[in-house]
C-alpha cells in the first residue's frame, strides 16, 4: 500500500473528486498516459497527490475545476444506504441529494438502519481532516437498547471493550432513562470504526434497537426533517469546526434546501 502524506490522495480519487472525470475514466485516462502534473506524465492511478496543490492536464489541455467548493448535511431515514449505487438495489443517500450531488463524498458512513446527521462535501482536505480520529471531533448519537444500561456498563462502555479483535469504546455514555426492557443513552464518539456503538453494546450483552446521529462536531441537525437536506455554509462551517485544516463553502444559491424523502 502506497504510504500517504497530509491530504494526499490517490490521482485517480483527487481527478474524480476535482470533478475532472469519474474514478473509473480517470484511471483509464492515466493509464493511457494523457494525464501530467505540473507537466509530468504520471501513469499510476494510484500515485499519491494533494490535488490543491498540483496543475493538472488532460491531453495537454489544462483543466480548470467547474465546481465549487461545498458541504452539505442530510437527515439519513432509515433503509438508505451510504454508497452512489447499490448492486441490491436499495434507496442510497444519493437519491435524496439527486445527480447533480454525485461529486459529493459522504464524510463517514451511517450503517442501513442508523439515521441522522451525514455530511456531503467536494473539500478533501476537510474531508479527511473530519474523519481522523487524531482531530477529535465528537459526534452525538442517541441510542435505544434492550435491557437495563446501568451506569457500571455505562462504564464499561467508556473504559473500552474488545470486539472482534479491536478495542472499542466512547468517549461518553450519558443513560437518560432505564427500565428492565429498554434503555436510552446519549453516546459521543470521536472515532468512526464499523458499526462501532452497535459492536460495543453488543458486547455487553445489549442490542442497540435504535441508533440516531444527533451532531457532528458543532453541527446538529436542528429542524431538518428526515430525508431533508441543506447546504452548510462557510460561517457554519467556521464557527462548527475553528480547527479544521481546510472548511471553505461558497454561499448558498437560492434555498438549497432538499425535498423530504416520502419514505
Amino acid at each position: 500500500m502506497t504510504r500517504r502524506g497530509p491530504g494526499e490522495v490517490s490521482l485517480e480519487r483527487a481527478l474524480s473528486k476535482m470533478g475532472y472525470a469519474s474514478r473509473t475514466e480517470a484511471r483509464r485516462l492515466i493509464v493511457e498516459g494523457r494525464v501530467a502534473l505540473d507537466g509530468v506524465v504520471v501513469r499510476d492511478p494510484g500515485a499519491p497527490v494533494v490535488p490543491e496543490r498540483v496543475k493538472v492536464k488532460i491531453d495537454g489541455a489544462t483543466q480548470q475545476r467547474t465546481q465549487r467548493t461545498q458541504t452539505l448535511m442530510l437527515h439519513k431515514p432509515p433503509g438508505t444506504v451510504v454508497t452512489r449505487r447499490d448492486p441490491e438495489g436499495r434507496p442510497t443517500v444519493y437519491t435524496l441529494l439527486g445527480q447533480q450531488k454525485l461529486k459529493l463524498e459522504a464524510v463517514g458512513r451511517l450503517d442501513l438502519m442508523t439515521t441522522g446527521l451525514l455530511l456531503f462535501t467536494n473539500d478533501t482536505r476537510f474531508c479527511d481532516w473530519l474523519t481522523d480520529p487524531a482531530s477529535g471531533v465528537v459526534r452525538r448519537y442517541s441510542v435505544v437498547v434492550n435491557g437495563n444500561l446501568d451506569q457500571r456498563a455505562a462504564q464499561k462502555l467508556c473504559d473500552g471493550v474488545e470486539d472482534g479483535g479491536e478495542t472499542l469504546g466512547a468517549e461518553s455514555v450519558e443513560v437518560r432513562r432505564r427500565s428492565a426492557r429498554e434503555s436510552h443513552a446519549v453516546v459521543e464518539m470521536v472515532e468512526g470504526k464499523n458499526r462501532e456503538i452497535r459492536r460495543m453494546f453488543a458486547a455487553l450483552g445489549f442490542e442497540a434497537t435504535k441508533l440516531k446521529r444527533l451532531s457532528f462536531g458543532g453541527l446538529s441537525l436542528g429542524d431538518l426533517r428526515s430525508g431533508e437536506w441543506r447546504e452548510v455554509s462557510a460561517e457554519e462551517l467556521a464557527a462548527a469546526f475553528p480547527n479544521a485544516r481546510s472548511r471553505t463553502a461558497g454561499p448558498p444559491r437560492g434555498p438549497q434546501r432538499g425535498p423530504r424523502s416520502s419514505g
